[in-house]
Parts: C-alpha cells; sequence; structure tokens
C-alpha cells in the first residue's frame, strides 16, 4: 500500500474508534451510521476539508466511503441522504446516485487496504435485505469474495446469461438469482432497477430482497455478475447477500 494511503486509512480508523465507536454499538444503535455520516464525516468536511472518520465524502455524488471496523480490507459506500435500504422507494427514483456504480468506482481502495491488485473477479459489493442488516441506512460492503464463491461464479459463468436464472449451486446454502451485465452506468442497468423489473415480485417486496454485484469477465470484455436473493425468515434465511464476501480477503494472500 502506498504510504500516504496507508497512513490516511489508520488515521481514519483510529479516529472512528475514539471518536465514533464509543457511543452506543451500531448493532444497539440501528441509526449509528447514519449519524456518522451526517453528524461527523459531512460537517467535518465542511468545516475542515477532512472527513474523518470516512475515508471520503462526496458533496456531488451524495455519498460517504467508511472504513468498516470489521476486517481488513472492508469499506461501506453509504449515502449522505437519509435513505433507509433497499426497501426505500428512493433508491428506484430514475433521478436517484447509482450507487452500485459509485461504490465500484471505489473497489481501488480495496486495492489498497489489501495491498495488492486484486483482480476483479475477486471484488463485489452486497447490500443486505432489511432483515438481514443491522442499520438502517442504506450501505453496500465493498470487499473481498470468498474464494470458494468466487470459483463457483468462474465455473457457472458461461451458464449466467442476459436474463436472470437461478444459479445453478447453492451459494453459502442458499439460491441466488444470477444475470450478466457489461456495465452498471448506463439506464436500466442499475442493480436496483434490474432487480425491480425483473425479478417477479421483488418491486412488491423490496425489503426482502438482497443484492450482491461481483467482477467478472465474459468472452475478454469486463463486466458483472448480478445475484439477487431473497430472505426467507421461516427458512432461516435472512436475506445478507454479505455472507458471499469475506472479511478477512484470503484472494488476496492465496498461498
Amino acid at each position: 500500500m502506498h504510504p500516504v494511503i496507508r497512513h490516511i486509512v489508520l488515521f481514519a480508523v483510529l479516529f472512528a474508534l475514539i471518536a465514533c465507536w464509543q457511543a452506543p454499538s451500531a448493532t444497539a444503535d440501528p441509526s449509528a451510521l447514519w449519524h456518522i455520516v451526517h453528524d461527523r464525516c459531512v460537517p467535518h468536511q465542511e468545516q475542515f476539508r477532512a472527513p474523518f472518520p470516512c475515508l471520503e465524502t462526496d458533496e456531488h455524488d451524495g455519498i460517504a466511503l467508511l472504513k468498516d471496523l470489521v476486517g481488513q480490507t472492508q469499506t461501506l459506500l453509504i449515502p449522505t441522504a437519509r435513505i433507509t435500504g433497499v426497501e426505500d422507494p428512493a433508491v428506484l427514483d430514475p433521478a436517484a446516485p447509482n450507487y452500485f456504480q459509485l461504490a465500484w468506482r471505489r473497489i481501488g481502495m480495496t486495492r489498497a487496504l489489501a495491498d495488492t491488485d486484486l483482480p476483479r473477479d475477486a471484488i463485489s459489493l452486497a447490500l443486505n435485505s432489511e432483515y438481514g442488516r443491522t442499520q438502517d441506512q442504506l450501505h453496500i460492503h465493498i470487499d473481498c469474495l470468498l474464494p470458494d464463491i468466487r470459483a463457483r461464479l468462474a465455473e457457472y459463468a458461461g451458464a449466467i446469461t442476459r436474463s436472470w436464472t437461478t444459479f445453478p449451486t447453492l451459494l453459502a446454502g442458499h439460491t441466488y438469482l444470477a444475470r450478466r451485465v457489461w456495465t452498471l452506468d448506463r439506464p436500466g442497468a442499475n442493480p436496483f432497477q434490474l432487480v425491480a423489473d425483473g425479478v417477479a415480485g421483488a418491486r412488491a417486496d423490496m425489503a426482502a430482497v438482497t443484492i450482491v454485484v461481483a467482477g467478472a469477465t465474459f468472452d475478454g470484455e469486463p463486466g458483472f455478475i448480478v445475484l439477487a436473493g431473497r430472505a426467507d425468515l421461516a427458512a432461516d434465511n435472512r436475506g445478507s447477500g454479505e455472507e458471499l464476501q469475506d472479511h478477512r480477503c484470503a484472494l488476496a494472500h492465496p498461498h
């Protein structure tokens, strides 16, 4: 990792530990992330041009990037507007920022934290359902895939088409739908819209939806695998796509 980036990240994490997480824990306070971003990161950026404890705030895009305290490489992309989660109607507003695209643009931080140039198919974006999260502020987890999940996505990549189909095997013990896209950054390619418009029953019950985006390559061209799952509390499935991620990032040091 570049020394400057290392110092920025270490200072941000230390600041978060001291300044933010001594308050009621994120588990106890479902609005903890909102207060961190709204009450600390944004004001600090406005007043001091330093967004600590966040790594970044972007007024134009309306997002903040926060190093999660769990794991070495996990960061969170968080809107600076009050948006509760996947079920919030704001995410389907045509004028809403493309939060998944904005998250993917920041995978360089994951690579820096991993201290290695992770390939695109090792990195993922995960958004948990309302039942699989602890925070009531939209946040996308940016981190490595679990090695076995990466292997399965690569093995069955040829079976993933431009239409939603059931992934051939269970992932982390749960059923996911999958489709391929070549970009996240055009009308109709926003994963929120892809799921709401293409997955049966999703728009009527977005609270139960979990979405994972993984980098991929199709026929030599960079693209993405979009996975959609659904919470089923009766089956002990809370709809937490984060289960496909590895916050230890074993892929950064495979040997």
